[in-house]
C-alpha cells in the first residue's frame, strides 16, 4: 500500500510526481508513520537516505535521474553496506567485492543489517572493485544470485526486515555500476540515516502517550489507598502521562529542529558546494538531540507501566513491545560515544567524527 501510495517519492518535486514535502516535513512525516507502526517507518529509512543522495547529485551524475524516475513510480530502494566480522564499525571498508570474470562482471558477498530490503525493488550495495577501491553498484532485488533473507532474529523491530543479503555471482553490468567520482563529498554524509533513527524514536514516544492515555482511560477499579476511586480521576497517573507527554514533545521539537538545519546544508550541496558549518550544526543537532531522547524514550517505556499496574504486563496488551523497539533502535549507535565527541567539541574544539554514525 505505501508502495502504491508512493510514499518513497515524497521529496520528489510535485511536477515529478512526489509530495513535494521540505526535509522537517519528511521527518515530521516519518514521526507519524513511526507513531501508527514503528517497523514500517523504519524499513523506510535506507530507500528515503539514498532518495537524497540521487536528490543531491541528479545534476551531476546522470544516472540518478533514472533512479528518480523509478522512485516517483513507486519503486523502492534498498542499501547494502553494514557487513559482520572484525573491522571496526562504520569504518567503510568490505569484503563484498565486484571481480571480472570471462562471463563479465560479477558481485559477491553477504550484507548484514539489510534494513527494508525484503521489499526493495533495487538494492544499492557498497563493495569494493577489482582494485581495491571503493564501488557502488546497483541491481535488482530479483537478479539471479541475490538472496534476502528474513533472518531479522533481534528482539525488536521485527518486521523491518533487518537481516541478512547474499550475492552469489550476481551478474553486474557495466551500466549497474555507479560513477559517482563527480558526485558531491559531504562533509557529514550520515547525518540523515541517524536523525532518521530519532524520528522513529520520537514516533514511538507519541504511540506511548496514546496507549498510556486508552490504558487508564479503559481502567474500571483503583487501588484501595489511591487518591481517587476513578483512575481517570487520579492526579497520579494523570501526572505520568504529562511527563510522558512532554517528552514526546521535546523529541518530535529536537527531530525537526535538527532536520531544519539538515535541510539548508542539503540545499547548498545541491548547488555542488556543501557548506560545511551547516552539516556540522545539523550533525551536532542530531546528537544532541539522540543523547537526550533515547534515555528520556526508554524511562518512558517502562514509566507506562505505573498507569495500570499488573493489568499492563498482559502479553495481549503488547505494550513491552514499545521498550524492545526502543532498545532496538537506540542500539544503533551507543549514546556514550555521542555525548563524548559533543564533550569533546566543546571542551577542546574537537570536531565530531565525520564518518559513519554522525
Amino acid at each position: 500500500m505505501l508502495k502504491q501510495s508512493r510514499v518513497g517519492a515524497l521529496r520528489l518535486r510535485r511536477n515529478e510526481g512526489g509530495g513535494g514535502l521540505s526535509l522537517p516535513q519528511l521527518f515530521d512525516f516519518v514521526i507519524a508513520l513511526a507513531r501508527a507502526d514503528s517497523s514500517v517507518a523504519h524499513s523506510l529509512r535506507n530507500h528515503l537516505n539514498v532518495t537524497e543522495t540521487f536528490l543531491i547529485d541528479r545534476s551531476r551524475i546522470p544516472v540518478f535521474e533514472e533512479y528518480l524516475g523509478r522512485v516517483a513510480k513507486g519503486e523502492t530502494f534498498g542499501t547494502s553496506a553494514t557487513e559482520l566480522g572484525k573491522q571496526n564499525v562504520g569504518d567503510l571498508k568490505y569484503d563484498t567485492a565486484i571481480t571480472s570474470t570471462p562471463d563479465g562482471l560479477r558481485l559477491s558477498g553477504r550484507k548484514f543489517y539489510s534494513t527494508g530490503n525484503l521489499y526493495a525493488d533495487y538494492l544499492y550495495v557498497y563493495a569494493v572493485n577489482a582494485q581495491g577501491d571503493p564501488t557502488k553498484v546497483v541491481v535488482p532485488a530479483s537478479r539471479q544470485g541475490v538472496d534476502i533473507a528474513d533472518d531479522w532474529d533481534g528482539f525488536g523491530q521485527e518486521f523491518t526486515g533487518s537481516g541478512s543479503t547474499t550475492y552469489t555471482n550476481v551478474a553486474v553490468d557495466d551500466h549497474d555500476v555507479v560513477d559517482d567520482a563527480e558526485g558531491t563529498k559531504l562533509p557529514y554524509f550520515a547525518t540523515f540515516p541517524q536523525l532518521y533513527l530519532s524520528a522513529v524514536v520520537a514516533g514511538i514516544l507519541q504511540r506511548i502517550v496514546d496507549d498510556a492515555v486508552v490504558l487508564l482511560k479503559a481502567r474500571e477499579r483503583n487501588f484501595y489507598h489511591a487518591v481517587e476511586a476513578v483512575p481517570a480521576d487520579d492526579p497520579l497517573p494523570q501526572t505520568v502521562i504529562g511527563r510522558l507527554a512532554s517528552a514526546a514533545h521535546l523529541a518530535r521539537v529536537g527531530v525537526l529542529e535538527a532536520a531544519q538545519w539538515l535541510g539548508q546544508a542539503f540545499d547548498s550541496a545541491a548547488t555542488g558546494n556543501p557548506d560545511a558549518q551547516l552539516f556540522e550544526r545539523a550533525a551536532e543537532s542530531t546528537a544532541r538531540t539522540k543523547v537526550v531522547i533515547d534515555e528520556l524514550a526508554l524511562k518512558a517505556a517502562g514509566e507506562l507501566f505505573e498507569i495500570a499496574g499488573a493489568s499492563a504486563i498482559r502479553r495481549g496488551n503488547r505494550l513491552d513491545r514499545h521498550w524492545r523497539n526502543l532498545r532496538t533502535v537506540t542500539a544503533h549507535n551507543p549514546i556514550s560515544y555521542k555525548a563524548l565527541a559533543i564533550g569533546r567539541k566543546l571542551v577542546h574544539g574537537t570536531p565530531l567524527p565525520s564518518l559513519s554514525y554522525f
